[in-house]
């Protein structure tokens, strides 16, 4: 079950559009699943609001689209299949998923209506912004889905994940934000299908953010890409 909004939509920095809701301690994926399949039908119905949901999960393995079962190197988790596009992806404690609930018919600030690919460049462009608030240079690459950022000599390691669904035009799923998750986890798949790059974290980075500072940038970022102040 989604909560009752947890801030007061006066000092929501997105207005009273999207709602923001945040579930505390961990949320089986299932029941984010279903949660999710009945606000968004709830919606498109005209009865509920749009809706960014933030959640932690328990240590799971989820199944896009795309996901072929050899890319499931180790069921150490539960794994579920998602339904969203994309491939395998890991959740946990310590990273934070946010599933954006919006009627894709309308414009959301710098995404125009019915553009699932602009949609999706603006979901790339909030994780950016919120990094950049920690001074961490997130960054996109061609035909790699996700935003990464660059280990000086290591190489390019990927810190946030994206993947959506669309029905009828109202978005569900969205993106993972690595704050401090067992990066160790990561191991029992191929993430996102991609064997030669490894997985980061604020954490892992040396910005030892809470939770709670990762939403706060996750919120202020939020206007300056889907808000209603946010330039065309």
């Amino acid at each position: 079950m989604i909560p009752p909004c947890s801030t007061d939509p006066d000092q929501n920095p997105s207005g009273p559009e999207p709602q923001w809701r945040i579930s505390e301690g961990l949320t089986p994926y299932p029941e984010a699943l279903a949660a999710m399949e009945a606000r968004v039908a709830a919606i498109r119905a005209g009865s509920e609001a749009e809706t960014v949901w933030l959640v932690e999960h328990p240590p799971s393995y989820t199944a896009g689209t795309s996901a072929r079962p050899e890319e499931l190197i180790e069921q150490r988790f539960p794994h579920y299949a998602a339904g969203r596009g994309g491939q395998w992806t890991y959740h946990g404690p310590g990273q934070r998923t946010a599933y954006v609930m919006l009627d894709l018919t309308r414009r959301h600030g710098r995404v125009p209506p019915r553009d699932v690919r602009a949609y999706v460049h603006g979901l790339e462009e909030w994780m950016i912004r919120a990094l950049d608030r920690f001074n961490i240079r997130g960054e996109r690459r061609e035909g790699r889905v996700g935003i990464w950022v660059v280990k000086p000599g290591l190489g390019e390691f990927k810190i946030g994940a994206i993947g959506v669904r669309v029905t009828r035009w109202v978005s569900w799923h969205g993106i993972a934000l690595n704050v401090e998750p067992d990066l160790a986890h990561f191991g029992g798949i191929v993430p996102c299908g991609i064997a030669e790059h490894g997985v980061t974290s604020l954490h892992d980075l040396g910005v030892l953010a809470t939770m709670e500072e990762a939403d706060a940038a996750l919120m202020a970022a939020w206007d300056e890409v889907f808000g209603t102040g946010a330039g065309v």
